[in-house]
């Protein structure tokens, strides 16, 4: 579905990435972990439209992408949900996550799965989003993501801030997601999570790849046990 290849990505003059290959199939569940700093964000903002200045290869479906605009890349079916979240924090929470479907002509439909998701989004729908917890918000920037019905969702390290308890609630709404076939690359500096959800993962330091696998064999590798797991 997700097709990336010998991308380099510049800020400025500056080259942050450097010849990154990776792909995504369609219903995979797919992790790209790394510290701060290593490319992450500056990758999907690339895939999705938000930064131009790059060179390489990103196909969707078999169709190039690289340079289309972030509206354009929505209508195709590619949604994010970035890692500040970006709600509507003086609106309610049913005002936010109808503002991530107006595209879609069976809104009902969408609310009712993300409420099954979520349920406290249910409870909280007239609330203002700003009101909510960190965890909960986290999950209403899920939830506007998949009104727009995405046949790729990525991910910007959702478990940022979040404490444990619900860093769990959200990747076991994820893992759900992954079981009625949603494709989603996820972007996460909690490799045990990520690891332990996803069927793949590549691991990207200082903009480059410097290893990929099945996400059990990584989970057991003794250099990502070292350098992530504090093994």
């Amino acid at each position: 579905m997700l097709k990336i290849d010998g991308l380099n990505v510049f800020h400025a003059n500056l080259q942050v990435v450097w010849d990154l290959s990776f792909h995504v199939n369609k219903g995979e569940l797919v992790t790209m972990i790394g510290p701060n700093g290593a490319g992450k964000t500056t990758t999907v903002e690339t895939i999705v439209g938000l930064n131009r200045n790059a060179t390489g290869s990103i196909l969707f479906d078999g169709e190039s992408i690289l340079g289309n605009s972030p509206f354009t890349l929505f209508r195709k079916g590619l949604a994010l949900v970035p890692e500040k979240r970006e709600i509507f924090p003086a609106m309610p929470v049913i005002e936010n996550l109808l503002l991530g479907g107006t595209a879609n002509p069976d809104q009902k439909k969408s609310l009712d799965r993300i409420f099954r998701l979520f349920p406290v989004l249910k409870e909280r729908e007239q609330q203002h989003a700003g009101t909510l917890s960190g965890g909960e918000q986290q999950m209403l920037a899920i939830g506007r993501a998949l009104m727009s019905e995405p046949r790729l969702l990525i991910l910007d390290e959702p478990s940022t801030g979040l404490s444990p308890l619900l860093t769990g609630q959200v990747f076991r709404a994820l893992e759900q997601l992954g079981r009625e076939g949603m494709t989603i690359l996820l972007l996460e500096q909690n490799v045990r999570n990520a690891l332990a959800m996803c069927n793949r993962g590549y691991v990207l330091e200082n903009g480059r790849i410097v290893q990929e696998g099945k996400s059990k064999e990584l989970l057991h590798d003794p250099r990502i046990q070292k350098a992530y797991l504090g093994f």
